[in-house]
């Protein structure tokens, strides 16, 4: 059995990499919010297990009952456990120079990384996922969820949804991966989570020092010519992912000819997608090809009429320097939603561009349409609905600032926008802001606005949360 909130130690040699798999229970599934309750660390030594922790946590929440109802973990059963924060030190100790492996690694290795900066601590280890390796090295199960692969494999898991249960449980697995790699002459858990087959004039170390954080990351050849620029909301892993990707031949080909590799930190996604376009544009990287180009083809653009009606149609991009109220892709994808906003706001077929005639369109005949191609409704009323189309797909305000995240605890992020263009963005303190809002337009570094740097703010708006807007 394993110790309970303390180590017991076994001496050992070590004849491979370190391994610590790792299982733990939550609060719920929500990293940002939700706490560890119990935690379990099996160490392996790439033949055997070696050491072992385990350990209820007190999450200082309370436990949902469903959550309890599945994993048996009550409040009264952590009320007296140790803290997070009690335990911390040991499992950067136990876990030091070792590669994290869990079953969905990111599950678990996200939760922990969590409970460490709330203590103000940066907690970094590779990774190895069982689920990813098992997809790998045992194909063609039909689940690879933990208790139906190991059921498939006659893998004996007790005390399912228990940490130290899991925790055993993956280790058994994990003992099974190894030798099945052995036999396939792999590498995928003896290169300790980093790729083969790299670059020889490529640094394994350069790898191992990526940050798990947002930004953009470069590519060199060996002749330290940039080929590839991309972003990512965590680098270590989008990069990694590139030399494992055996999709085509130009991923496979840019990837033996990576050399070097830097990377900028950008505190948020949103920055790191506005400078990785920027970029692009400006150094043409030979992998970027498609992306130099406009990835949006076509665009919804609107006027007033000479009656006065708030009309929509849809244009190419190349054909105008305006820009769009919404960019597209395709024209089949540009269509599709200039049917769907007619759908949704009552909008006229003829009006918008999507039914040329001299008189009334046909949704006019079957009654959605009020007459508005006939002039039967007012402009005014018309608008009235044409208008939420402008709210739901314009900035809001011609003059914005977006608060984000910046790339230390104690810095945030501004993107600006002034009269409805994107001007840059920068980063800034809090403290000194708070007494001088002139900090937030100084710090703003200078960029290039065009459709795509406009759709990308739009998007990232809709589809995310910031920490404030500001109106100015």
């Amino acid at each position: 059995m394993p110790a309970t909130g303390s180590f017991f130690s076994i001496h050992y040699t070590f004849v491979a990499s370190v391994y610590a798999i790792i299982d733990i229970e939550t609060s719920g599934g929500n990293p940002a919010k939700d706490k560890i309750t119990e935690i379990a660390v099996i160490l392996h030594n790439g033949t055997e297990v070696v050491q072992e922790f385990t350990s209820l946590i007190n999450p200082e929440c309370r436990i949902p009952y469903h959550i309890s109802a599945l994993t048996g973990i009550t409040n009264e059963m952590v009320a007296d456990a140790p803290k997070f924060f009690e335990v911390a030190r040991d499992l950067v100790e136990l876990t030091r120079d070792a590669v994290f492996v869990a079953h969905n690694v990111g599950f678990d290795y996200n939760f922990i990384r969590n409970e460490f900066r709330r203590l103000g601590y940066e907690f970094k280890r590779d990774q190895l996922c069982t689920v990813r390796l098992s997809r790998k090295l045992l194909p063609g199960h039909r689940s690879y969820s933990l208790g139906r692969l190991c059921d498939e494999l006659h893998i004996e898991v007790k005390d399912r949804h228990r940490a130290y249960g899991d925790a055993i449980a993956t280790a058994k697995l994990f003992n099974l991966l190894i030798e099945t790699e052995k036999q396939n002459n792999t590498n995928f858990i003896s290169g300790g989570g980093l790729p083969r087959d790299l670059n020889p004039h490529l640094d394994p170390s350069i790898l191992k020092k990526l940050p798990e954080e947002p930004g953009v990351y470069y590519f060199y050849n060996r002749q330290l010519e940039l080929i590839y620029i991309g972003k990512s909301k965590n680098i270590r892993t989008r990069v990694l992912s590139h030399f494992s990707n055996q999709s085509t031949s130009k991923a496979i080909q840019m990837r033996t000819e990576v050399a070097d590799i830097s990377f900028e930190k950008t505190g948020n996604e949103l920055i790191a997608l506005l400078k990785e376009s920027e970029e692009i544009k400006q150094f043409k990287p030979l992998y970027n090809r498609a992306q130099r180009r406009s990835i949006f083809q076509y665009g919804l653009f609107f006027e007033t009429d000479e009656d006065g009606y708030l009309t929509f149609f849809l244009r190419k991009t190349s054909d105008t320097d305006t820009l769009p109220l919404v960019c597209f892709s395709t024209k089949a994808e540009a269509h599709a939603f200039m049917n769907r906003i007619i759908d949704q706001f009552s909008l006229c077929q003829k009006l918008c561009g999507m039914y040329p005639t001299q008189g009334g369109c046909f949704h006019h005949e079957i009654g959605a349409c009020k007459g508005a191609c006939l002039g039967r409704e007012t402009p005014a009323s018309y608008n009235l609905r044409a208008e939420k189309v402008l709210n739901a797909y314009c900035f809001g305000f011609r003059n914005l600032l977006i608060i984000g995240a910046g790339r230390s605890h104690q810095e945030k992020a501004v993107v600006k926008i002034e009269n409805g263009r994107y001007i840059g963005f920068g980063f800034f303190l809090p403290e000194y802001a708070s007494t001088d809002t002139q900090i937030l337009h100084d710090c703003i570094q200078s960029c290039t606005d065009n459709r795509e740097v406009q759709q990308i703010i739009r998007q990232y708006l809709r589809n995310n949360q910031v920490d404030k807007l500001i109106a100015f």
